[in-house]
């Protein structure tokens, strides 16, 4: 695990340092501005009898939505994003569709300019959940008059739109160099975490083993520090890369066990309406699971800019 802390931290502050220098000076305008992509990836694989190579024919889509609305008037900002992602796929000889993704999250931070600087008294609040249900599936045997006679999937629901739902919020200092390159800095934050009181209250179910959460409670209540960063860049002629790290330590439970989530989006423009897209996440929250979840999504799609 420290090895990939490690790999994680080099590649983020690498980042961080090629976005600064990337970064141009940007002249603030007053009022309103918006902007978003939505993207759709589609892939499909087909496979006859007589194919000898090997495959499973498959359909999977993705379809995700990042959207940007921000305020400034003199030397306050509102910076608000959104992001939503749901994808699906479909293996041949499966019983269930199964997800690829699933995210809803929404970000705001107002700040005041301290003098003519790039940092601001903040506040920010994150929003995180999922759309759709999780689970966990496994074979199961098929009886008939109490006798085994073959095996089928089964699977049993783990996650839903809610459970888990993370919401955080807390005053701090953001240093804005533009639109496209921020960190917040935020010593006092507090943090909940809600999930469905029917995952907690299972037979044997144990302190903490669902999110975090006690047994037959809905919710748990954090505070610590948190550190969220934003940076978005070209890499090369029409190629971007977007980069967002949120860090958590709770001071009340093991505040060594930082939370990590950080997310990368490259996009390789091809025209107005198509691209490639490629995303790779890595998550630490040992409320979760032991371990780094690591993602990756890559497509070609129909891609719409607003």
């Amino acid at each position: 695990m420290k090895k990939t802390l490690i790999t994680l931290a080099l590649l983020v502050s690498a980042t961080l340092m090629y976005a600064q220098e990337e970064t141009q000076e940007e002249t603030p305008k007053d009022g309103w501005s918006d902007s978003g992509t939505i993207s759709l990836l589609f892939n499909q694989s087909a496979f006859n009898a007589e194919w000898q190579g090997g495959g499973t024919s498959n359909i999977a889509g993705n379809l995700s939505l990042s959207y940007d609305i921000n305020y400034r008037k003199g030397d306050v900002t509102w910076d608000n994003k959104v992001l939503a992602d749901y994808g699906l796929t479909k293996l041949k000889g499966q019983e269930f569709t199964r997800k690829t993704n699933d995210r809803l999250e929404l970000n705001s931070i107002v700040g005041k300019q301290i003098k003519e600087s790039n940092w601001f008294y903040s506040f920010f609040l994150n929003f995180r959940t999922q759309f759709d249900s999780g689970y966990e599936y496994f074979e199961e045997d098929v009886l008939e008059n109490g006798v085994v006679v073959g095996t089928q999937e089964a699977r049993l629901e783990t996650t839903h739109f809610l459970s888990p739902g993370y919401l955080q919020a807390g005053p701090g200092l953001l240093w804005k160099k533009s639109d496209n390159f921020k960190v917040n800095f935020a010593p006092a934050t507090a943090r909940l975490i809600f999930v469905d009181d029917a995952f907690t209250s299972t037979p044997g179910y144990v302190d903490g083993d669902y999110f975090g959460v006690d047994a037959n409670e809905s919710t748990r209540f954090e505070f610590g520090a948190a550190v969220n960063g934003y940076a978005k860049f070209n890499l090369v002629k029409n190629v971007s890369m977007e980069n967002i790290l949120n860090l958590y330590a709770n001071y009340l439970e093991d505040p060594q066990n930082v939370d990590i989530d950080y997310t990368a989006n490259i996009a390789m423009t091809i025209n107005k309406f198509m691209s490639a897209n490629i995303t790779f996440q890595a998550i630490y929250d040992d409320n979760a699971v032991k371990g780094f979840q690591i993602r990756e999504v890559f497509g070609l799609g129909i891609n719409y800019g607003f």
